[in-house]
């Protein structure tokens, strides 16, 4: 005699997107974590019994759980308590000095100040600020201002001196330490922030627990229920695991998360992972090893994306290649070769161009047609980059966000005919790429919102308008927000759409994301409900 299955929770009455293909449904029902059925709100409600709990939606919109695919989720949670050095925090110079120094005030004399935000194109001045700027205003305390992108940041002269940074200091490979007059200005980009960042103080495991459970929590307010962790090890080597586990143990880990491990030379953490077993796919749900990030480059605002053409007004300047094109052949087939998925940060064509080669001579030699390497930003890549990447299998991995926060930057620093095509989410849609989209928090807010708004108008926080025929409809935008994010972990088959047998990861919204008018979605749009398996992570009704 079979046995009827009550639900543990039924959503309904509202409009509940279950994924592209799937469409709208009334309401949900979930049983032991999962979807257990969608439909109707009276079928629904029949599986009702004495203990399930029902949620009215009131009418109200709700999708999958957004997945983001690229941020930084120790970093975005431990920068919550830096100065916020954002254009909407600090506009001008002056305001952003001011912030700083305010910080300065309450910390013990000599302890680091650090900020992170700023974008040299949004300042009221136009430029970088520089260590004179940041000395002025915190003389008596080492001062670490990193920009937007985290690919440049601006040292005070404390803090060059801490890091033992001179004039005579030999320049690093794939680094740029800046000289006006052949004196230090503070500004130190990729690889040469590393000198100062030696001489802070060590990230500690509880800082590490509590940027995890802080930036997770941040994104269940926003409906997110998964990320991916770009590049684990990058603060404190492989202690970033230990926090991990430990935090998922404590039910200290809000968020389901992707592990990319850091594979770049000198502060690998690929080596200790492979001794523990840790090899893409190792994990549960919760918590998955997924990939190997190197460096190819720097960010196109900050003018180190390795591009093959010059950025304006700098004709001797492509950017910066952060490794010769042997040893990054060499990583990814080795990396390729023991198991792992790659997840690599290329933004510039000539980064782009590199690591595709690689993936390509890495796939030649030990075949995997379902190994789905990624390329992380993929800013610029050419037509002819596209097709070699859809060939191959690889994947684009984009951040719409950018459009948002940098788009006018992109111009700026490359001009309308290079910098407007960027970040062609539509062109790998039509071709049937599976792009996902994410904010590379820190970097940009993890706010859906303004991310959902480029991707759908092509617009910029300015409303610079951007090549229009790289826009997404409202359904294409959301699947990149979850199935295709899914898709890019090898996780399509247990969550990213709202059909039986996948994780109940849901997102309820106060605005109908596919109907409502389309400057509400960046201007008046609150998650009110997020749950997790099922379970309410996030509850602002």
């Amino acid at each position: 005699m079979s046995v009827a299955i009550e639900a543990d929770l039924i959503l309904h009455n509202g409009r509940i997107w279950r994924g592209r293909e799937e469409g709208i449904s009334e309401a949900v029902a979930v049983w032991q974590g999962k979807v257990l059925a969608t439909g109707s709100s009276a079928d629904m409600l029949s599986l009702k019994g004495p203990s399930t709990e029902v949620i009215d939606l009131q009418g109200r919109f709700a999708s999958p759980g957004l997945i983001d695919n690229h941020l930084h989720l120790i970093s975005t949670g431990i920068t919550m308590g830096w100065v916020d050095a954002t254009p909407a925090a600090a506009p001008t110079l002056a305001a952003l000095t001011a912030a700083l120094a305010e910080r300065a005030a309450s910390t013990p004399k000599g302890g680091w100040i650090q900020a992170r935000g700023y974008d040299q194109v949004k300042l009221d001045t136009g430029r970088h600020p520089t260590r004179e700027d940041l000395d002025r205003a915190v003389p008596d305390h080492p001062v670490l201002l990193s920009r937007a992108c985290g690919h440049v940041a601006i040292a005070n002269s404390l803090a060059l001196k801490l890091g033992g940074v001179t004039e005579a200091t030999p320049v690093p490979d794939g680094g740029v330490i800046g000289l006006t007059d052949g004196r230090l200005n503070g500004l130190l980009a990729e690889n040469a922030i590393n000198l100062v960042k030696a001489a802070m103080p060590e990230v500690t495991t509880q800082e590490l627990i509590d940027g995890i459970e802080r930036g997770g929590r941040y994104l269940n307010s926003l409906g997110i229920t998964s990320c991916m962790d770009a590049a684990v090890g990058q603060l404190s080597g492989f202690a970033e695991i230990q926090a991990y586990e430990m935090a998922k143990v404590a039910g200290r880990l809000p968020v389901r998360v992707w592990l990319t491990l850091l594979g770049d030379p000198g502060i690998s953490i690929v080596e200790d992972c492979w001794r523990a077993g840790l090899i893409s796919g190792a994990g549960d749900d919760m918590l998955r090893v997924g990939a190997v990030k190197i460096f190819l480059d720097g960010s196109a605002g900050g003018r180190t994306a390795w591009m093959t053409k010059s950025y304006e007004g700098e004709p001797d300047n492509i950017g910066v290649q952060m490794l010769p094109t042997p040893e990054v052949e060499a990583l990814v087939k080795s990396f390729h070769d023991r198991g792992y998925q790659m997840a690599c940060h290329a933004i510039g064509d000539g980064a782009i161009e590199q690591l595709i080669t690689a993936y390509e001579k890495a796939l030649a030699a030990t075949p995997d047609p379902d190994r789905r390497h990624r390329v992380e930003h993929c800013g610029f890549s050419t037509a002819e980059q596209d097709a070699r990447m859809k060939a191959a299998g690889i994947l684009p991995a984009p951040q719409m966000a950018f459009i948002h926060d940098f788009g006018d930057s992109y111009i700026s620093v490359l001009g309308a005919a290079r910098g407007k095509p960027s970040y062609q989410i539509g062109s790998w849609m039509r071709m049937g790429l599976k792009p996902s989209t994410g904010s590379d928090a820190p970097v940009c807010s993890p706010d859906p919102f303004p991310n959902l708004h480029a991707m759908i108008t092509r617009k910029t926080g300015k409303g610079t308008v951007m090549d229009e025929t790289e826009r997404l409809t409202r359904e294409e935008a959301l699947q990149a927000y979850t199935e295709f994010g899914a898709w890019s972990q090898k996780a399509e088959d247990v969550k990213g759409r709202l059909v039986p047998g996948q994780w109940a990861d849901i997102a309820v919204f106060d605005n109908d994301l596919l109907e409502a008018p389309t400057d509400t979605i960046l201007s008046g749009t609150r998650c009110l409900l997020t749950l997790l398996a099922g379970r309410v992570v996030h509850d602002a009704r």
